[in-house]
C-alpha cells in the first residue's frame, strides 16, 4: 500500500493520476449544457448505497469511472450561466491551481513549523484585506472556514470585550434579515434566547437606524449591556447593505462593538465602480469576508478581521506541544494563536495565486459585471407584468414572485411559485433559490456568474412562468 503514498518515489504516479482526474473534470465542464441533470435522491441513493467500501478497486482510473456515475454526472455545476440559486460562484483558474498545490503539499496553518512560508503568505493577505477595508495599522485577522465561523469568532471577541460578569445581560443587535449565524453564534456563546434583538428594516431591506438607536437606549435603561451591533454588507436574501456610517456613530455613542458581516459584499473591496457602497466599514471593530463568494474562490476561503489585533487574544490558548508561550517571546508566528481552529488548510494560497495572476482589479471587474447584470435583470422583471420584484439590487441578488393575472388567492400563488421552483430544479434546465417575504413565498436569483447574460435571465423567467401556469392549470382541473 506504500505505492499510494505521495513522495519522491511516487511523483510520476501522482502526475498521471491527477492529470487523469483533471482531464475528466475538464471534459465534463466542456460538455455540461445545463446546471443539473435533475436526478432525484431516490434515484441516486441506491448507487451510492450499493458500493462496498471494504472492497477497494485498487486503481484510480476505475475509481474515477465509478465517480462519474455517483458524482460527476449529477453534480450541481455552479459554472453554468443558469445556476442562479445560492451564493455560489464560478471559480477562477489560478485559485483552482492553488487548491491543487495546497492539497498536495498539505501544509497545516496552525504553527510555523508546519507551514513556514504559508504562515507569512496568509498574514500578508490579511494585511492586504485590512488595508483595503481601512481598519488601521493595528488591525489583524485570520482565515476561517466561512462566514459562520467568522461571525462566531467576532462575536466571541465582542463578548469578552464587553467585560460583563453576567452573560444573561448581554445583547446583540442585528437586522431582521441578517444571517442566521448571528443567532446561532449567540446560542453557541452561552447567551440567552433573548440575546439577539431583531431590528426592523426599511423598504430597501436596510436596518432602520432610528429603531436601532431606540433599542440601544432601551437596553441601557433596562440595565442590560449592548454587546455588539451586527451590520450586514450584503444580506443573503436581498444583498442589501445596512447604513454603515450611521451604525458606526451609534456604536461609538453607546460604546458597542461594531461587527460588519461582509461575507457577500466583500467583493466591493475590489470593485472599480461601487466601493463607496460600503463606506463606513472602516469604522468596524471586526469584519467578516468570504472570498469564496464574491472573490470567485473555491470553498472554503474566508477570514475574520479585527481593528485591534490585541482582541484576538480571546481566542488564544497555549499548548506545550504546539505553541508554548515562549514562542511569543521568540517572535515565532503561530496562526493558531488567533484561530478557533487548530489544524487548518492553507486556503490563503488560492487567493494569493489569484491576486498574483489577475490582480485585485481583475476580481473587481468580475464582481462589477454581476452587479450590473443584476441591475439589468431588475429592469427586466420590473417591466414584466407576470412578476413582482421586491427591491432594487444593491449587489447581485433579485427577489421576485410570479403573480398570475387570473389568481388572487395568496396561498395559491405561494403554491404556484413553490411548484415552479421544484419543477425547474427537477428539469435541470436552471436552478433558482427561494425565500419568504412577509410570510409569502418568493423566488430568488443570486447572480455571481459573469457569464450569465440578460437573455439567460429572460429565458429562466419564461420557464418559471410556464411551470407556474402548468400548476395553476392542473389545479383548476382538479377543482372542477
Amino acid at each position: 500500500m506504500r505505492s499510494h503514498l505521495l513522495n519522491d518515489t511516487t511523483a510520476e504516479q501522482y502526475r498521471r493520476s491527477v492529470t487523469d482526474g483533471v482531464e475528466r473534470v475538464a471534459a465534463k465542464l466542456a460538455a455540461t449544457d445545463r446546471p443539473f441533470t435533475g436526478i432525484t435522491v431516490d434515484a441516486l441513493a441506491p448507487r451510492i448505497d450499493g458500493i462496498d467500501l471494504d472492497q477497494p478497486l485498487h486503481d484510480t482510473g476505475a475509481v474515477l469511472d465509478e465517480l462519474e456515475d455517483v458524482y460527476l454526472r449529477d453534480a450541481i455545476y455552479f459554472h453554468h450561466p443558469r445556476y442562479l440559486a445560492h451564493l455560489n460562484c464560478p471559480v477562477v483558474i489560478p485559485a483552482v491551481l492553488g487548491e491543487a498545490v495546497l492539497s498536495a503539499v498539505n501544509s497545516s496553518l496552525d504553527t510555523w513549523d508546519q507551514s513556514a512560508g504559508g504562515t507569512l503568505i496568509e498574514r500578508k493577505l490579511i494585511d492586504w484585506t485590512t488595508e483595503r477595508i481601512g481598519l488601521g495599522p493595528a488591525a489583524d485577522g485570520v482565515f476561517t472556514s466561512g462566514g459562520t465561523q467568522s461571525n462566531l469568532q467576532a462575536l466571541l471577541l465582542a463578548r469578552e470585550e464587553a467585560k460583563s460578569d453576567t452573560l444573561a445581560t448581554l445583547r446583540i443587535f442585528a437586522s431582521e434579515v441578517s444571517h442566521f449565524s448571528v443567532k446561532k453564534s449567540a446560542k453557541l456563546l452561552g447567551l440567552g434566547q433573548d440575546a439577539v434583538v431583531s431590528i426592523p428594516v426599511d423598504q430597501d431591506k436596510r436596518m432602520r437606524t432610528v429603531a436601532l438607536a431606540r433599542e440601544l437606549e432601551r437596553c441601557k435603561d433596562a440595565g442590560l449591556v449592548p454587546m455588539a451591533v451586527v451590520a450586514t454588507a450584503g444580506t443573503t436574501d436581498f444583498g442589501s447593505i445596512d447604513p454603515l456610517p450611521e451604525i458606526a456613530e451609534l456604536c461609538e455613542q453607546f460604546g458597542t462593538w461594531m461587527h460588519v458581516d461582509a461575507a457577500y459584499g466583500c467583493g466591493l473591496l475590489a470593485s472599480l465602480k461601487h466601493r463607496d457602497r460600503i463606506n463606513g466599514i472602516e469604522r468596524a471593530d471586526s469584519v467578516t469576508v468570504d472570498y469564496h463568494k464574491s472573490f470567485f474562490q473555491p470553498v472554503s476561503s474566508s477570514a475574520v478581521l479585527v481593528r485591534d489585533a490585541a482582541t484576538l487574544r480571546h481566542a488564544t490558548y497555549h499548548a506545550e506541544y504546539l505553541n508554548p508561550r515562549r514562542m511569543v517571546e521568540e517572535r515565532i508566528p503561530n496562526q493558531v494563536d488567533k484561530s478557533l481552529q487548530t489544524t487548518r488548510r492553507f486556503d490563503a494560497l488560492k487567493l494569493w495565486m489569484t491576486l498574483r495572476t489577475m490582480g485585485a482589479d481583475g476580481i473587481g471587474q468580475l464582481f462589477d459585471e454581476v452587479c450590473e447584470l443584476a441591475r439589468e435583470g431588475w429592469r427586466l422583471i420590473a417591466a414584466d407584468p407576470r412578476f413582482d420584484v421586491v427591491v432594487e439590487p444593491s449587489l447581485s441578488t433579485l427577489v421576485f414572485r410570479y403573480i398570475p393575472a387570473a389568481v388572487t388567492d395568496p396561498a395559491e400563488i405561494d403554491r404556484a411559485n413553490l411548484y415552479a421552483r421544484k419543477a425547474l430544479f427537477a428539469s435541470g434546465d436552471a436552478i433558482v433559490a427561494g425565500t419568504k417575504v412577509g410570510g409569502r413565498h418568493y423566488l430568488k436569483f443570486t447572480l455571481l456568474n459573469p457569464e450569465t447574460q440578460a437573455s439567460d435571465i429572460a429565458a429562466v423567467l419564461d420557464l418559471i412562468a410556464g411551470h407556474a401556469e402548468q400548476y395553476l392549470g392542473e389545479s383548476l382541473d382538479r377543482a372542477s
